[in-house]
């Protein structure tokens, strides 16, 4: 099954789960418990920490979910908040997820450190949903902005062209 956030990225081929991590979790579940689906494919945009360039299409089975006051030593958790599908993680882009875009630089610049290259609202709730269920999971991305001060600007004018450049490779690859 293919899925997607929705709202303004929905795509005619995937199922609409929700924006952000509480919104794919409830909705994600109620659909795998009506329709226990054999995979599940996510598709949608990134914002890069800085490595990734405008428009990459990035395939992964891995998510974290960090907040960006770790970085700063401001918060912890007892959670493990990390989740791959993948048998080599070594070889996957990690994809981060939070309920916020992160508009700063410096703290871009850590998450690379941490080998984490970019950001999606949902990944890291749709691959602890597949988790709970036994379903495979994976997930594709194209990056429509950097992690930066004009990372909504930038997302908005990207946007559309991201979303036909998606769909495209969606349907001549899968």
């Amino acid at each position: 099954m293919i899925i997607c956030a929705g709202k303004s990225e929905q795509f005619d081929f995937a199922v609409p789960v929700g924006i952000g991590l509480i919104e794919v979790t409830m909705t994600l579940t109620k659909l795998c418990l009506s329709q226990k689906p054999d995979f599940l494919f996510f598709v949608g945009t990134a914002g890069s920490y800085g490595e990734k360039k405008i428009y990459d299409i990035i395939e992964s089975k891995t998510a974290c979910n960090i907040e960006n006051s770790f970085f700063n030593a401001g918060a912890y958790t007892p959670l493990d908040n990390m989740i791959s599908t993948a048998e080599d993680v070594s070889r996957e882009t990690i994809v981060n997820s939070s309920n916020y875009i992160t508009t700063d630089e410096t703290v871009a610049k850590s998450y690379l450190k941490k080998n984490i290259h970019i950001e999606n609202m949902e990944y890291f709730a749709v691959l602890k949903v597949a988790e709970a269920f036994g379903i495979p999971a994976a997930g594709t991305f194209i990056v429509t902005n950097y992690c930066n001060a004009k990372a909504h600007k930038d997302f908005i004018d990207n946007h559309k062209e991201a979303m036909a450049r998606l769909t495209t490779y969606i349907r001549e690859s899968k």
